[in-house]
């Protein structure tokens, strides 16, 4: 026997329990690993909270990284004593995870457990934000919300590697010295945003905005953008936005938007191993610098979701077995 969260039912963050399950076995394609740590992200919360359907009772977590204590047959390209991580586990709030062959990531050495825990997701959201759904180059002018979050902390360093000039909306002031310290050059509040835009960019507003945040943003981030611009609208941490009218695009500028997924680009283990190897590589080598900012441990699981979901984390959280 071993330990998992478990969600009897959909609900709030009471609804994830300690429990003792029976430790999950390797089928063909599938390594067994033990975790070190797990990642806690919203899209937990949005599977906890039934925004997106899955049976119960339910185990969350997609992203970990751990040892290969087994494999499943057909494996071949890892073996027991692996270190691995993942954006696309099953079931990685738990003391074992299995990790399909084609979703498990090698970790480089000189990348630690917890390092490698924080950066799947996250990381490989970021490098597919300005690498394939918006094609950042030097100069373009970028606005990115929820700076001195996970996402927006690594975004915002691998920005400005590119060139780019970084918009950021944070709401505290500690939030604001985490975005600055990491190369933001402007940090603004929510509250007037799209205006302050509009006058840092002379009237012309941003190449792109990465909108995060969702329905209290959704209307700004439209206001933001230049003619043609594009809103990558990538999650909700507010709420969900309500359906659109089509024709605020044309009246905004002939805007583009989008509502990517993680999934669409991550098709095939080649294009996994890209945007992980680039990212793992740049942590790796101190460039690309990871904040954690709280780790709490396996059986906290519900207090980690309340402060997620209150906005009190910045950077990374982590669950620990």
């Amino acid at each position: 026997m071993t330990h998992a969260i478990v969600a009897q039912q959909a609900g709030g963050p009471e609804v994830l329990a300690y429990t003792e399950v029976e430790r999950p076995e390797p089928g063909p394609g599938q390594l067994l690993v033990k975790v070190a740590a797990a990642g806690v992200n919203f899209i937990d919360t949005y599977k906890r909270g039934g925004v997106y359907k899955v049976p119960y009772p339910f185990i969350p977590g997609g992203e970990a990284a751990g040892t290969v204590e087994a494999v499943g047959d057909g494996v071949t390209a890892f073996a027991a004593g692996d270190r691995v991580a993942t954006a696309e586990g099953l079931s990685c709030y738990a003391e074992y995870a299995l990790v399909d062959e084609d979703a498990a990531l090698p970790v480089p050495d000189g990348l630690d457990d917890f390092t490698a825990a924080a950066l799947p997701l996250q990381g490989m959201t970021a490098h597919y934000l300005m690498n394939s759904t918006f094609k950042v180059e030097p100069g373009h002018t970028v606005l990115l919300h929820a700076g001195a979050g996970g996402v927006g902390l690594l975004l915002i360093q691998l920005l400005k590697a590119r060139g780019a000039e970084v918009i950021t909306t944070v709401s505290t002031d500690e939030k604001e010295q985490l975005a600055r310290g990491t190369g933001a050059d402007h940090v603004l509040r929510y509250d007037g945003f799209a205006a302050r835009v509009r006058e840092i960019t002379v009237g012309a507003g941003a190449d792109v905005v990465f909108d995060g945040v969702g329905k209290d943003t959704f209307d700004g981030s439209l206001k933001a953008l230049r003619v043609r611009g594009m809103l990558v609208l990538f999650g909700a941490a507010s709420g969900p936005v309500p359906p659109v009218d089509p024709q605020r695009l044309n009246a905004g500028g002939s805007l583009f938007l989008t509502r990517p997924t993680m999934g669409h680009y991550l098709r095939d283990a080649a294009e996994r191993r890209w945007r992980s190897g680039e990212v793992f590589a740049a942590a790796a080598d101190g460039s690309l610098k990871v904040r954690i900012g709280a780790r709490y441990p396996l059986s906290q699981a519900a207090q980690a979701h309340r402060d997620l979901e209150g906005r009190k984390t910045t950077g990374k959280v982590l669950l620990v077995p």
